[in-house]
């Protein structure tokens, strides 16, 4: 409940005037600022003063260049601590604020009527949430919040163009939102890529098979339409079994009210995987999240991970996380559900659990630029978090190869991709979190033998560095592009991504009780993460730790386990920004674990 004005009256006087000393004296500070709305984006009206706002304060972690070192310890194949991933309780010390931050923070929030019992913290107290009316947070942040809507979809959401603190408090909070951020969360722009209703006529003669990229056969009929067996087939799993019982676990992330339909579900393992018929998986809500079993609130996209996912790797147990909160919302009907991004909700509530699943696969992104640095950079750490404690972190890379060559095919790549700071300065639109340093980002393939999907996203991050994992992949593959190409358009020092690919087109699921094909890199992720989950069902059942935070290894020694993907069709020059080394193809066999990996 809200501290009123009057209940910050009935304190002690003392201990209100106790609360307001340590900010006597000190201005007000802008703590972060846009130039004015992004491209799309116009004020619209004034924010209603009682509007409820969810606002998430992000506390410093001082102590995060420490968790990093870890991670890259544990994640090295060649380092002596491989494997030796940390506990929850390890993890957290090392994501907590120092003490004066907690106490310095807790002290304005009192002084703004806010008690403790208002106040929601994370496991690790490096989150603060706190539900406000605009007019008080308009107060505490000295702004003024507007509702803003988007011209193209009609999207409406509640920001200011700044907010201000105590010069004091600048060193102890390193964000504010939602105030600046106009993300767009989606899933890909076009990143569940409708085929037809209707599979297409196969003309290969029946028991034709084609031979895959480890020189096995693979069913001939794959080049037309993907199934289970399928990929079982091309990346050599035809004949592992996985364990229900070894502790391992697969994780399926989903937003933006996406349900994944049990009747779909089952219905596609009578099709695809008969053992698996009558098996279910656990479903986790986060904020609020759903799983509506209606078939009109199927989504294609949770039905395909879950489908595709769950399908490959039964009978490992799965686990289905719906996380609730989404901008749009009608300001109109003054709806309390104008919230934050989710990552950070989903983070929140993953990372405060004694376990969690080793492997995690999510097809839902922003354009980077959308989305603040430090917002990014924070979310980025939390992804992070997870890969120190063991989990492999997956993401598809997005749909738009450079930019938004989905959406805008016929123009060139100037005349479709620009800054959104107001200059409308050309550059290619990086994916986040595919961007992020510490994910596994996966593009899309075609056909067997397989070549890049026409539209399979990859590129560098404008935020974040390049890591020193994939300094020789990358810097080789900058060294093939003739002097001066797309120069202007692309950060050459930023993170590269994607890092692996997989086959992303014609996948057969149920939908709304029907037959579906569909494509994207969508498809790409969960099918990637089923493959490292058998891996790690092989490592568990063999007394090993699980593999983890992947791109160290696979940019040091397990891409020799992945075949070369270097194809690109001439007319989608623009996808060339997926380095050829990198898009590899996971092959089971090779990648089995040994002594050391």
């Amino acid at each position: 409940m809200l501290t009123t004005r009057l209940a910050l009256l009935s304190l002690p006087f003392a201990a209100v005037l106790a609360s307001a000393i340590p900010f006597k004296g000190f201005q007000q500070k802008v703590k972060e600022s846009i130039h004015g709305p992004p491209s799309g984006w116009y004020k619209h009206a004034p924010a209603p003063k009682h509007h409820m706002l969810e606002l998430k304060i992000a506390l410093p972690q001082p102590k995060f260049p420490a968790l990093e070192q870890h991670l890259w310890e544990v994640s090295d194949p060649s380092h002596a601590r491989y494997g030796a991933h940390l506990s929850k309780q390890e993890t957290e010390a090392l994501m907590a604020p120092h003490p004066e931050t907690l106490g310095i923070v807790s002290e304005w929030l009192a002084l703004h009527g806010l008690a403790e019992e208002d106040v929601i913290r994370s496991s690790a107290n490096d989150w603060v949430t706190i539900r406000v009316p605009v007019g008080l947070a308009e107060e505490m942040l000295t702004t003024e919040y507007h509702v803003y809507k988007h011209a193209q979809t009609g999207e409406s959401v509640i920001r200011t163009m700044s907010y201000s603190l105590p010069e004091i408090l600048h060193d102890h909070v390193d964000l504010i939102q939602p105030t600046t951020m106009f993300a767009r969360f989606k899933v890909f722009k076009s990143t569940l890529h409708w085929t037809n209703h209707v599979q297409p006529a196969d003309s290969s003669p029946s028991g034709s098979t084609i031979t895959g990229p480890a020189g096995n056969q693979v069913d001939a009929r794959c080049n037309t339409t993907i199934t289970i067996s399928c990929l079982r087939q091309l990346y050599n799993a035809v004949d592992y079994n996985t364990s229900a019982t070894n502790g391992n676990v697969l994780g399926i992330t989903a937003y933006l009210n996406q349900s994944a339909n049990n009747m779909d579900l089952q219905q596609f393992y009578q099709l695809q995987n008969p053992s698996a018929y009558g098996s279910n998986y656990t479903f986790v809500s986060v904020n609020g999240g759903e799983n509506n079993q209606t078939y009109e609130a199927a989504g294609e996209e949770a039905n395909l991970d879950t489908q595709f996912g769950f399908g490959l790797t039964w009978p490992t147990p799965g686990t289905f996380y719906s996380t609730g909160g989404e901008p749009p919302f009608d300001p109109d009907l003054l709806e309390e559900s104008d919230e934050n991004e989710p990552y950070s909700y989903w983070l929140e509530y993953v990372l405060s659990q004694d376990t969690i699943p080793q492997s995690i696969s999510t097809s839902y992104s922003d354009d980077e630029q959308s989305v603040p640095r430090s917002y990014a950079t924070r979310v980025c750490n939390g992804m992070a978090a997870l890969g120190v404690r063991g989990v492999s972190v997956i993401f598809s890379s997005g749909d738009g190869g450079v930019g938004d060559g989905v959406a805008y095919p016929d123009k060139p790549l100037e005349h479709q991709c620009y800054s959104n700071d107001g200059l409308k300065t050309p550059m290619f639109l990086p994916m986040f979190p595919p961007s992020c340093p510490y994910v596994t980002a996966v593009g899309g393939t075609i056909n067997i033998p397989e070549t890049a999907a026409n539209f399979s996203g990859g590129g560098f991050s404008n935020y974040f560095c390049r890591p020193s994992y994939q300094d020789d992949a990358v810097l080789a593959y900058l060294a093939t592009l003739a002097p001066g190409t797309y120069k202007g358009l692309y950060n050459s020092t930023g993170r590269a991504y994607p890092d692996v690919s997989s086959q992303a087109v014609n996948f057969l699921i149920i939908y709304q009780g029907q037959e579906t094909l569909v494509a994207g890199t969508s498809c790409a992720a969960p099918t990637f993460t089923a493959f490292v989950s058998m891996l790690n069902d092989a490592r568990l059942s063999a007394g090993k730790s699980p593999l983890g935070f992947l791109n160290p290894f696979l940019y040091s020694t397990g891409y020799t386990a992945l075949n070369d993907v270097t194809g690109v069709p001439t007319q989608d020059v623009r996808l060339r920004a997926s380095m050829p080394r990198l898009d590899g193809i996971l092959s089971l066999d090779t990648v089995h674990p040994t002594s050391k990996s």
